[in-house]
C-alpha cells in the first residue's frame, strides 16, 4: 500500500548554501528516505517522525518507508506533507518479497541517502546497497546492554550479523554514548560513528497540571495520590516485573501510592503481568492503560516517572516526562543516568528493594524541593533539545556528500 505520491528531483533557486549542484544556476534537494520497522508509537519511531517532519525541506525531500502498514504516527507524518510508503509486509517470514519490493521502490526513488532505524532495517538496507551504487547507507543503532537470554534465536543471528557488516554503511548514528561504546565492544567496525542523542519538543512535552487532572479523573487515579508511572511498551527488556515488585514494596508504607503502565503489548504479557500485580496484592492499585496518544497529558497526570528497564540506550519516556516536570527514577543502563543528572535518582537494574527505596527519596525530595520538577525540564531544554537533534542530523548526513 502506498500512501502519498513517490517523487524526485526537485529544484529551487540557489538562495545561500545548498546541497547539490545542478544545472542552469539550480540546485535539488538530497533525496533521504528513512527505511522503518512500522508506524506505530515507539521512541525510535518518534524520533523518526520527528526529523521527517523537521529537517529542512530546502535541504531534504524526504520519504518515510515502513515495512507494515498503518500505525499511530502514519497521520502525523501525511498531515505534515511527508510522503510515507507502507510495503505491506505479510509477516515475520516475509523476507524475499519484501527485499524484491525494497528494491523496486528505492530504484524508483533513487535516495542520495538510505537511512534505516532498527537492526532488520539496517540489514535490509545494507542489502539493497547492491542495487543502488550511488546511495550512501545511514544506519540507526539505539539499543545498548542487551541479555541474548531474553532475545529468540532470529533476533540474537541478525545482532551478530548487524556487527559483522558494520563495516559497511557509510555512517553509523548511535543515539547514547553507552550504545556506541557497547557496540564497539560486540565487535562493531569502529570507523564513522557518531552519537547524535534524541531530542525533546518541548512545546509537545510540556508541564500541564489541568491536562494532567483531567486524565487522572479519567483513570480513576485520586487527585491527592502519589501517582507512579511506567511508559513503555510491554517487552521483558522494560522489567515491568521489577516494577510491580518495587511497587508492592513502596505500597506497603503508602496507602495513597497509586501505580500507572502506560504502553502496549503481546495480550500474553499484559496476562502474566497483571496476574503478578494480583498476587503481589496490587490490583486495586495499578492502572493499566495499554497505548496511549495524548502522552503530555498523560506524563503531565504522574508525579514520578519511572525506567526499570536492564536494557535502554537514551529513555525517550524519561526525557519526555522531564521536559513535562515530572523527576524520574532510572535504573543504571544505556544513558539514563546522563539524562536525568541530579535531577533524580539512579538505581542498580532488577532490584526492587533499590527501586522502590529510590521512588520513596524522590518523592520525599520533591515534598522538599518543589521546584525539582522545573529543574527537570531545564535539564532537557539545555541538553536534549530538538534544535541539537535536527541540527546535528542534517551537519552528519550533508557531509556524506
Amino acid at each position: 500500500m502506498l500512501v502519498g505520491d513517490i517523487t524526485q528531483g526537485n529544484e529551487y533557486p540557489i538562495s545561500g548554501s545548498s546541497p547539490m549542484a545542478g544545472k542552469d544556476g539550480y540546485q535539488r534537494r538530497l533525496n533521504l528516505v528513512f527505511l522503518i520497522r512500522h508506524l506505530a508509537i515507539g521512541g525510535a519511531e518518534r524520533q523518526l517522525v520527528a526529523l521527517a517532519k523537521n529537517l529542512d525541506k530546502n535541504k531534504f525531500e524526504i520519504t518515510v518507508l515502513s515495512l507494515y502498514g498503518g500505525g499511530e504516527l502514519l497521520e502525523e507524518l501525511t498531515s505534515a506533507g511527508v510522503c510515507a510508503v507502507s510495503l505491506g509486509k505479510k509477516g515475520r517470514w516475509d523476507l524475499s518479497s519484501i527485499t524484491l519490493q525494497l528494491i523496486s521502490v528505492l530504484r524508483k526513488l533513487r535516495p542520495d541517502i538510505l537511512h534505516s532505524y532498527l537492526t532488520a532495517q539496517n540489514l535490509l538496507a545494507v542489502m539493497a546497497k547492491a542495487a543502488l551504487p550511488g546511495t550512501r547507507i545511514v544506519w540507526g543503532v539505539r539499543s545498548s546492554n542487551l541479555d541474548d537470554c531474553h532475545r529468540d534465536w532470529l533476533s540474537r543471528l541478525n545482532c551478530r550479523v548487524e556487527t559483522w557488516l558494520s563495516r559497511f554503511p557509510d555512517l553509523i548514528v548511535f543515539n547514547s554514548v553507552a550504545g556506541r561504546k557497547h557496540h564497539l565492544a560486540a565487535g562493531f567496525a569502529p570507523g564513522r560513528t557518531v552519537v547524535i542523542p534524541n531530542g525533546i519538543d518541548t512545546d509537545r512535552f510540556t508541564p500541564d497540571r489541568n491536562a494532567g487532572l483531567r486524565c487522572r479523573r479519567s483513570w480513576g487515579v485520586p487527585e491527592d495520590s502519589l501517582a507512579i508511572g511506567l511508559v513503555g511498551r510491554l517487552d521483558r527488556i522494560k522489567d515491568h516485573e521489577t516494577f510491580l515488585r518495587a511497587a508492592s514494596i513502596l505500597a506497603r508504607s503508602r496507602s495513597d501510592v497509586r501505580f500507572v503502565c502506560i504502553g502496549g503489548g503481546p495480550d500474553h504479557y499484559l496476562r502474566e503481568l497483571r496476574l503478578l500485580a494480583d498476587q503481589l496484592g496490587l490490583a486495586n492499585r495499578v492502572v493499566w492503560l495499554g497505548s496511549y496518544n495524548d502522552m503530555s497529558s498523560a506524563y503531565n497526570a504522574l508525579d514520578l516517572c519511572c525506567s526499570s528497564s536492564f536494557g535502554e540506550g537514551m529513555p525517550n519516556a524519561v526525557a519526555e516526562a522531564m521536559a513535562c516536570g515530572v523527576p524520574c527514577v532510572v535504573t543504571d543502563v544505556g544513558d539514563s543516568a546522563m539524562v536525568v543528572g541530579d535531577t533524580g535518582v539512579v538505581v542498580p537494574p532488577r532490584n526492587p528493594e533499590r527501586l522502590a527505596a529510590g521512588l520513596a527519596a524522590l518523592a520525599d525530595r520533591m515534598k522538599q524541593n518543589p521546584a525539582l520538577g522545573t529543574a527537570a525540564r531545564e535539564r532537557i531544554e539545555s541538553r536534549l533539545s530538538m534544535s541539537a537533534l535536527l541540527g546535528d542530523t542534517s551537519e552528519a548526513l550533508l557531509a556524506l556528500l
